[in-house]
């Protein structure tokens, strides 16, 4: 049985499980324990005592779940519960690890201390849909996919998240249908935004190849410097995917997934606090 007590005096493993840091490990469960105790004392009627035992062990078993990706059954053996105990926990405890590092909405993103950020959307693979599989289908991934626009500071860090769009939508449509920008902010985006320049002009993309028209050294040049940029929003879908949640095929029901993607976000967001 996997105990939270044993594993905290093995710090390597304990960050290779769960893909978290125990020092990070320790900021979630401070933000969290008021909200925990809250829901603990408003319960009529106790019931029985969980195999859980402690707030450690249910916030082991979520991280546990979004960094393996397995069956509930399987984390039930793993944490002597049944399935259907795993699936409650869940439901309870999400919201609230939520609530607690959630990533801030802000519609006008009116960040005084940015005059740079880095824009890109990300897509994750889900099961085929039965109905409506075009709107969902991927023409890039060859997938059904849902795609989020992510963007980032130029030290990496999360500042917003869009809402979950079907596959087929263009990048370049789902910055048009997010929040705005602050015309003094200085964006660095991808190909994928050709047009962007038009709606805001502060934009920097890179300049693409032409048929049997070959980049001149200047125009190289600036693609060097814009990519050593943009690696940076690269890194961070990294560092998220590392949760096999949001790198394998998503099975769960799609209604919770952007709030998965903020708790994983807000997850990763921890070492810049």
């Amino acid at each position: 049985m996997i105990d939270f007590n044993v594993l905290k005096h093995r710090s390597e493993i304990f960050a290779r499980v769960t893909g978290v840091k125990l020092e990070d490990f320790d900021k979630i469960v401070a933000k969290i324990r008021p909200s925990w105790n809250k829901l603990q004392a408003s319960k009529l009627c106790p019931g029985r005592n969980s195999n859980l035992k402690s707030l450690e062990n249910e916030i082991l078993l979520v991280l546990i779940y979004y960094r393996c990706y397995i069956s509930y059954f399987l984390l039930g053996m793993y944490f002597n519960l049944d399935g259907s105990n795993v699936c409650r926990h869940l439901k309870r405890l999400e919201p609230l690890i939520a609530r607690a590092i959630h990533i801030k909405k802000d519609r006008t993103l009116s960040y005084k201390e940015l005059d740079t950020i880095l824009v890109d959307a990300t897509e994750i693979q889900i099961q085929r849909p039965i109905k409506h599989q075009r709107k969902f289908y991927s023409g890039k991934k060859r997938k059904h996919t849902r795609k989020l626009e992510i963007i980032a500071s130029p030290k990496g860090k999360i500042i917003n998240i869009s809402k979950a769009y079907p596959g087929r939508v263009h990048d370049f449509k789902i910055r048009k249908c997010s929040d705005k920008i602050p015309r003094d902010v200085t964006i660095i985006a991808d190909s994928g935004y050709q047009g962007l320049q038009k709606l805001h002009r502060k934009t920097i993309l890179p300049y693409k190849r032409r048929r049997k028209c070959a980049l001149i050294p200047e125009q190289r040049t600036h693609n060097r410097e814009f990519s050593s940029k943009r690696v940076i929003i690269e890194h961070v879908f990294a560092h998220l995917k590392k949760f096999k949640i949001l790198s394998s095929i998503y099975r769960n029901f799609q209604k919770k997934l952007h709030m998965r993607v903020n708790i994983i976000a807000g997850i990763y967001n921890l070492k810049f606090a």
